[in-house]
């Protein structure tokens, strides 16, 4: 059988597999929709948070990320898994602990205001429709490719898949379906992973094959192999970083606590039993995260080195037949500059922008496209989302593997794009309707408005994947910045000091966010060509703008709180009850 016949069984079977446990764990109270009745074991509510962290990025991108910019990639393995760890030791169990349903209630309750939850869950909301735009266009990616349907179809196929299982089940069917898409997507990584690593150096796992050697050239390990094809094509050793050592620490950071804020992954925590649960839950979640992380160095190298040596310097005529069918995708191509009919992929842009194709075919059968070409010597486009998804294709596996790593690639997208949708359907249903509108609201009632916000979410979630915004990929900066400025500080403050009080937090909050907003935005959108280190502050890129946004959140709130009265005794006492175990009374000296 055929790629796609293999995609259809895979991606038929893991559908099927989705609805029968939406259908089985259906909720059938709000606290089944938002938080799983708190019933959820901790090594299951591991797998459902890995799930819900690695989407389409983790799992499509990520690798691909790794070949092209080497060494620096590791601030992403770096940062967005050292978050889990403050999500364990500073968040989990004191939320969990708290024992209500979401952040945004948290923070209005802990700040004793109405305005302090509205904001938070505007931030809630925009972070996660930040995210959710990507994922659905993923999928509808991944079924153009391997099931031959339109992007625009593929996306609707997706929005009612989620629509399903999200609205039906809430948290319940949400996190069930997400343990079998993070057993999915984590097969479906790791397979072609090992094939891979055996095929290049004769190892099994692609963590010990990164430091290994060839086995078509004894001898010569493959990154030192790496570097020499880089050196050759004019390319930077892909061990050498471009980074500075300030900017590697503020992106790695801003990662760590914008992860450790984002409302998708701490919403998670309120589904366990017990307080202990949550950070044993965390601890899980970290080892099944660190699966798939520690794994995609490995596939970056090995497919960055298998495309120069299958594509370099070949006559397209004689390209393999995986390029030729990932150019109908867009997310390939080749523009022949000196019209030799020779790929030639050397540093540099092979044109300005994203490609832009006119439908025709140049004299050598390659795709034209209508972008201003670039004076150098590059003449191939490469995506990175292509590194992990061609991998099977470029390295001759088996059909059978291309098919389950389409499977994987949906499992992944569709995954986060259910946590996120529940993020935005929960703000609106509990923190608005009923926290905000209509506080005597019946559980039936809320219940209805939950679902109505599933939908509403699902639906708009599908219209940004089928119409893009331009910056979407830009945004993703911003989403974590915004997080690293509000949703950690206002958490970690409000669990350790029980003197900051809601004036602080506000103005912290502000001040944070229009900073880091500010910078990202004029850097980003306003002036991308002065974007470079000697223009930044410190010399911190705007990917990690959001650790000094942070910083300032928190110096600025607790200055306020200093200067302005206490908060009420009953949030004294709240701060405390939460932060110290039950049953603990004040030390005694042992006489």
């Amino acid at each position: 059988m055929g790629v796609l016949a293999w995609t259809w069984i895979f991606v038929g079977l893991s559908f099927a597999l989705y609805i029968g446990i939406a259908i089985w764990s259906r909720a059938r109270s709000t606290k089944d929709f938002y938080v799983a009745a708190t019933s959820v074991p901790p090594v299951a509510n591991g797998m459902a948070t890995a799930a819900d962290w690695m989407s389409a990025a983790s799992f499509i991108s990520m690798a691909g990320l790794i070949a092209f910019i080497g060494r620096d990639g590791a601030v992403y393995l770096m940062g967005w898994t050292g978050g889990y760890v403050l999500l364990a030791m500073l968040l989990a169990p004191y939320l969990r602990k708290y024992g209500k349903y979401t952040v945004p209630e948290f923070v209005g309750d802990r700040y004793y205001s109405k305005f302090a939850r509205v904001v938070a869950v505007i931030a809630a909301i925009f972070v996660s429709f930040t995210y959710v735009a990507g994922q659905m266009r993923g999928v509808g990616i991944v079924f153009s490719r391997y099931l031959e349907v339109d992007i625009n179809t593929g996306v609707i196929i997706g929005m009612f898949i989620v629509l399903f299982y999200a609205v039906l089940g809430g948290m319940k069917g949400i996190t069930w379906t997400q343990v079998a898409q993070y057993c999915v997507l984590i097969i479906a990584y790791l397979i072609p992973a090992f094939f891979l690593t055996f095929m290049v150096t004769g190892h099994i796992l692609p963590q010990t094959g990164l430091g290994a050697t060839l086995v078509d050239e004894p001898g010569v390990y493959i990154l030192d192999k790496l570097d020499q094809l880089h050196q050759e094509l004019g390319l930077k050793p892909y061990t050498a970083g471009t980074k500075g050592m300030v900017d590697v620490f503020a992106i790695t950071f801003s990662l760590m606590v914008g992860t450790a804020g984002l409302p998708h992954v701490i919403i998670r925590f309120y589904t366990v039993p017990k307080v202990r649960d949550a950070r044993v839950s965390a601890g899980w979640a970290l080892l099944f995260i660190a699966l798939l992380y520690t794994t995609a160095p490995a596939i970056a190298v090995f497919a960055k080195t298998n495309l120069i040596k299958t594509v370099n310097n070949k006559p397209y005529q004689e390209a393999p037949n995986w390029f030729k069918k990932w150019e109908a995708s867009h997310l390939i191509a080749w523009v022949d500059k000196n019209n030799d009919g020779i790929i030639q992929y050397r540093a540099g842009a092979p044109f300005e922008g994203s490609p832009k194709f006119t439908g025709e075919k140049g004299e050598h059968g390659q795709l034209l496209v209508s972008n201003k070409l670039t004076d150098n010597e590059n003449e191939l486009y490469v995506d990175r989302d292509i590194m992990v998804l061609a991998n099977p294709e470029i390295s001759g596996l088996p059909a059978w593997v291309s098919g389950l790593v389409a499977a994987g690639g949906l499992a992944a997208a569709l995954s986060t794009a259910a946590g996120l949708l529940l993020v935005i359907s929960t703000a609106m249903s509990h923190d608005l309707i009923k926290g905000i509108f209509v506080p005597d609201i019946s559980e039936k009632g809320e219940l209805i408005w939950a679902r109505v916000g599933a939908a509403i979410a699902v639906i708009i979630a599908g219209y940004f994947g089928i119409n893009p915004p331009g910056f979407v990929a830009q945004v993703v900066a911003f989403a974590f910045g915004l997080a690293s400025a509000s949703f950690f500080p206002l958490i970690l403050m409000g669990i350790f000091n029980k003197r900051y009080n809601k004036e602080g937090a506000i103005t912290g909050l502000i001040v944070g966010l229009v900073f880091t907003a500010g910078y990202i935005i004029y850097f980003k959108f306003i002036n991308p060509a002065a974007n470079k280190p000697e223009n930044w502050l410190f010399g911190i890129s705007p990917e990690g703008i959001g650790t000094i946004g942070m910083l300032l959140n928190i110096v600025v709130g607790w200055i306020v709180s200093k200067v302005t009265s206490p908060p009420p005794e009953h949030i004294q006492h709240f701060v405390e009850d939460i932060r110290i175990p039950r049953g603990a009374g004040e030390a005694k000296a042992i006489h």
